[in-house]
C-alpha cells in the first residue's frame, strides 16, 4: 500500500481520448470524474483539475475528422470547444453542489514572475472558497511559434502542480501506466509500479504518440512527472478507465505507476527551471566546473551567446560539448553578455559602464538540470 495520508492538495489531469466519444464528449466519463473529485473533497483533499479536450470537441462540433494541425484551425476549434467542455463540467459538478471555475493559461503566464504570483494568489483564493479550479491551455491565443504554448497538458499540469505546492499529480490516460514494452504487442511487458528516479533508462521505455486529437504520449507524462518531482510532488500515471480510480489511488492502492518525489527546490528555483529560456550562454570547462562548485559565472568563462534576452529573463547554460546543463537568470541582457564574453571582470565597467555587477550571474541565480530534464 502507498501512504498518501499526509497529502492535502491534488492535481488531476485528464486527457482528450478519455473524454471523447464518437459524437463528441463522453458525459458518463465526465460525471464519473466529477463524482470522484467530490469524494476526494469529502476525504479532505483540495483538488485542482487540468483538462484537455477543447480542440477535439471543437473539431467534432464542426465535423472535422482528421488531426488538427494548422494553427488557425486549432485556435478556432479551441474557441468552439472550450465553452462546450466547461458547460459539461459545470453541469456535472452542480450535481454535487460544487462550483467550478475556468483558468486558461499560456506558457507566458507562468514565465512572467508577476503574472505567476498573481496566479498563485487567485488559485489560493478559489481553493479557500471551496471552488474547483479547472485549468486548460489557452489554445485560442497560444502558439509554439511565439513560445507561448506548453506543448501538451501533461507538462502544463505538472507546472500547475509545482506552482501551487501540490502533494500529488495524477495523470489519467488510456493505459495502466509505464510498461517495459508495449503491452498490446509484447506479452513479456511488465508494469513498472514504482519509479524512484526518472533517468535515461526509464525514458527509454516511453514510446509512441497520442491519439488523433491528443498531443501527449508516455514520454510527455514522464517529463511532467520529472517537473513535479522537483516540487517534491509525487505523480501517479494510471488508466482513467478503471472504476473509482481517483479514490483508489488516494486510499493507497498500488495502481498505475508511481513516480516518487525527488529533490525539493524552492519557489524561485522552480520558476527558473520550468521557465522557457530565451537564449543560451555557452561556457568553457573551467567555468562549468566553477558553477558546479557554487561559484559565480565570470565573463571570461563565456565562449558563445545565442538568442536575445533582457535582464531578468531565463537563459540556458551549455558546456563546451554543447549540452545544456543548467538554467540561470543573468544580470545582463544578450547584447551586454556578448560584449563582455571572454573579458575579465575588472573590464566590465569599461565595456558596459559604471554600476554593473562583476559577474554574469551568481550561484543563487542558477539551477542545474538532471538527466530527464536534459533529454
Amino acid at each position: 500500500m502507498r501512504d498518501f495520508s499526509s497529502f492535502k492538495r491534488v492535481v488531476v489531469k485528464v486527457g482528450t481520448n478519455l473524454l471523447s466519444s464518437a459524437d463528441g464528449i463522453d458525459e458518463k466519463r465526465i460525471d464519473s470524474l466529477c463524482s470522484q473529485i467530490a469524494d476526494l473533497r469529502d476525504m479532505g483533499y483540495q483538488v485542482l483539475l487540468v483538462t484537455s479536450g477543447a480542440i477535439g470537441l471543437g473539431a467534432k462540433e464542426i465535423k472535422h475528422k482528421n488531426r488538427v494541425v494548422h494553427i488557425p484551425m486549432r485556435q478556432a476549434c479551441a474557441a468552439i470547444g472550450q465553452p462546450i467542455l466547461m458547460e459539461h463540467y459545470r453541469r456535472a459538478f452542480s450535481q454535487h453542489k460544487i462550483v467550478c471555475s475556468q483558468v486558461l493559461l499560456t506558457r507566458n503566464d507562468l514565465n512572467n514572475r508577476k503574472t505567476y504570483n498573481n496566479l498563485r494568489s487567485s488559485v489560493s483564493t478559489l481553493l479557500a472558497l471551496g471552488i474547483v479550479p479547472i485549468f486548460n491551455e489557452n489554445d485560442v491565443i497560444s502558439t509554439a511559434e511565439i513560445g507561448s504554448a506548453f506543448g501538451d497538458n501533461d507538462r502544463m499540469s505538472a507546472m500547475v502542480a509545482s506552482k501551487i505546492d501540490a502533494d500529488l499529480l495524477i495523470l489519467l490516460t488510456d493505459i495502466d501506466g509505464l510498461y517495459t514494452g508495449n503491452p498490446k504487442s509484447d506479452k513479456n511487458a511488465v508494469l513498472i509500479k514504482d519509479i524512484v528516479k526518472i533517468d535515461s533508462t526509464i525514458m527509454a521505455y516511453a514510446k509512441g504518440a497520442g491519439s488523433t486529437f491528443s498531443t501527449g504520449g508516455m514520454k510527455t507524462k514522464l517529463l511532467a512527472a520529472s517537473i513535479a518531482s522537483m516540487a517534491y510532488c509525487g505523480t501517479v500515471i494510471a488508466s482513467g478507465y478503471e472504476k473509482d480510480i481517483l479514490v483508489r489511488i488516494l486510499k493507497g492502492e498500488e495502481i498505475g505507476s508511481y513516480v516518487h518525489p525527488g529533490r525539493k527546490l524552492n519557489q524561485r528555483e522552480r520558476w527558473i527551471i520550468n521557465n522557457s529560456h530565451m537564449g543560451t550562454i555557452y561556457v568553457d570547462e573551467g567555468a562549468r566546473q566553477a558553477l558546479f562548485g557554487h561559484h559565480s559565472l565570470l565573463p571570461s568563462g563565456v565562449t558563445r551567446v545565442d538568442g536575445v534576452w533582457e535582464v531578468g529573463d531565463v537563459v540556458a547554460v551549455g558546456g563546451p560539448d554543447g549540452r545544456v546543463f543548467a538554467k540561470a537568470v543573468p544580470y545582463f541582457n544578450s547584447t551586454e553578455t556578448a560584449l563582455m564574453m571572454g573579458h575579465k571582470s575588472q573590464e566590465i565597467e569599461s565595456i558596459i559602464g559604471e554600476g554593473k555587477k562583476d559577474c554574469i550571474f551568481r550561484p543563487e541565480d542558477v539551477v542545474f538540470l538532471n538527466d530527464a530534464e536534459s533529454l
